[in-house]
């Protein structure tokens, strides 16, 4: 297990955080759980102490979404999400985590500056596109694998179809459920479970799930308006310190 105190200063806030936006609320929050951990150790052995505590905080989010959740658009978006990951797995080696963040983060902000400029909170219901679709699940799959942060380019096709929080929020909850178990055996072959990082996480899930339900009566307690502002509002912040840094790690 890791003793290093830093660490946990980093650790436990970031697990509260992504276990909130697990719940549903401030969804763009959970994207920077892996940076705040990789401020006190690497970045690969950051995304291996938090899969386990996904793991667990996925069978809560699920568990509290069995029945809000759109299984045309897990259909749509699994097996796009899982050919990332294999895209993920091979490219996990080569790709620098910085290099990642910097992505992110310009997909993060462009996509809400784009958004309210098109007055997003009012605009209509955008059409289902099966391409669209495709194209950021995979991107998402990549994401995810990588640092657990899949969210940004999925919401990319996701929020403008605006649909009911719930539903939004549990299918979100079951697809990325689905894709971290789907990492156990790439994860195990890359030599990134070992025990030091499956305990430190074992320490850290009675975290996660407490963030998990946290997020969970905050979602149901805001109103539909306010749910998307806030949504929007979490991600340009998320994006600008992904994009923030990443481009000063680079450079």
């Amino acid at each position: 297990m890791i003793d290093d105190p830093v660490f946990y200063f980093a650790a436990v806030p970031a697990v509260l955080l992504y276990g909130i936006a697990k719940g549903g609320f401030a969804g763009g929050f959970g994207i920077v759980a892996v940076p705040l951990m990789a401020l006190a150790v690497p970045v690969p052995q950051a995304a291996a102490v938090m899969l386990p505590i996904l793991l667990v905080m996925d069978l809560a989010a699920v568990w509290a979404y069995r029945r809000s959740f759109d299984r045309g658009l897990i259909r749509l978006l699994l097996p796009a999400s899982l050919v990332g990951m294999g895209i993920g797995t091979a490219a996990f080696r080569y790709l620098t985590p910085d290099a990642i963040r910097l992505a992110l983060g310009v997909i993060a902000v462009a996509f809400v500056l784009y958004r309210w400029a098109m007055h997003a909170p009012d605009a209509p219901p955008a059409p289902r596109s099966a391409g669209k679709g495709w194209l950021w699940a995979t991107v998402s799959g990549v994401t995810g694998f990588i640092a657990h942060a899949g969210s940004p380019p999925l919401q990319v096709y996701l929020l403008p179809l605006r649909l009911p929080p719930a539903i939004l929020v549990g299918t979100v909850a079951v697809l990325f459920a689905g894709l971290n178990y789907a990492k156990i055996v790439p994860y195990w072959w890359l030599g990134l479970l070992s025990l030091q990082n499956v305990a430190t996480a074992a320490a850290l899930v009675p975290v996660g799930v407490a963030g998990v339900y946290i997020g969970l009566w905050l979602q149901r307690r805001v109103n539909a308006k306010l749910f998307y502002t806030l949504i929007y509002a979490f991600l340009l912040l998320t994006g600008l310190k992904l994009f923030y840094d990443g481009l000063r790690a680079i450079y």
